[in-house]
């Protein structure tokens, strides 16, 4: 039997708070067979800590997104099936197992984390809305977990799908990709929490920027068949 191999994507920016704890807790899921940090230029420890635990690092010269930093280490690393993660998880991001078993086993062509609701007030779910909205217009299809960043796929649809932008609407991209493609879905309910935002000023900017660059995938999606 042919032994498939299962690698673990995890673009960071900035996480020195908690990389290493996500990297330890992936370190319990034994169907992961390598984790590959990239880091999105970050202006901290983050590459140093991971250069510590002796875990592959590719290290970008500035902040290009994390779009353009799962391109980047896609396009270098040879995998039969793809895990990605985001880097502020820590001790839940094992839970990712949860989404490897239902690809593994042929329930689905790729899995997506579908989080708990989270602990404090955010925004006012206008990009969610809207993250949800887009996929439907392009692909028919209601999907709960838009902009989850927790995701499996079988190699064979990441090649198929022919956009992926730098910044944020990587999510979007790639789900409305594999629809498209005629690729089946399963959103998996998981115990995982990551770096919640609130309704600071820095929240508000950070979600108009997450919110226009999600319109304009949308829009982009529209010329990309």
């Amino acid at each position: 039997m042919v032994k498939r191999k299962i690698v673990a994507i995890i673009p960071a920016y900035n996480e020195e708070d908690t990389i290493k704890e996500t990297i330890e807790d992936l370190k319990k899921v034994n169907l992961i067979n390598n984790l590959v940090v990239v880091d999105d230029g970050s202006m901290d420890n983050t590459s140093t800590i991971v250069e510590n635990m002796g875990i592959d690092l590719i290290k970008l010269n500035r902040n290009r997104g994390k779009g353009f930093a799962i391109k980047e280490a896609v396009n270098r690393i040879d995998y039969d099936y793809l895990v990605l993660v985001d880097g502020d998880l820590g001790k839940t991001s094992s839970e990712i197992e949860k989404l490897i078993y239902p690809v593994l086993n042929d329930e689905a062509d790729f899995s997506v984390a579908k989080f708990p609701k989270p602990l404090k007030k955010g925004g006012f779910g206008f990009v969610k809305r809207l993250a949800k909205r887009g996929v439907y217009i392009h692909t028919g299809k209601s999907i709960d977990t838009t902009l989850s960043g927790q995701r499996v796929y079988k190699k064979e649809v990441v090649e198929s799908i022919n956009y992926i932008p730098d910044r944020f609407g990587v999510e979007i991209a790639m789900t409305v990709g594999a629809l498209r493609g005629g690729y089946s879905i399963k959103e998996v309910e998981v115990d995982m929490r990551h770096r919640e935002t609130g309704r600071s000023l820095k929240d508000f900017v950070h979600r108009g920027k997450q919110f226009f660059n999600i319109l304009n995938t949308i829009i982009i999606l529209f010329f990309r068949r």
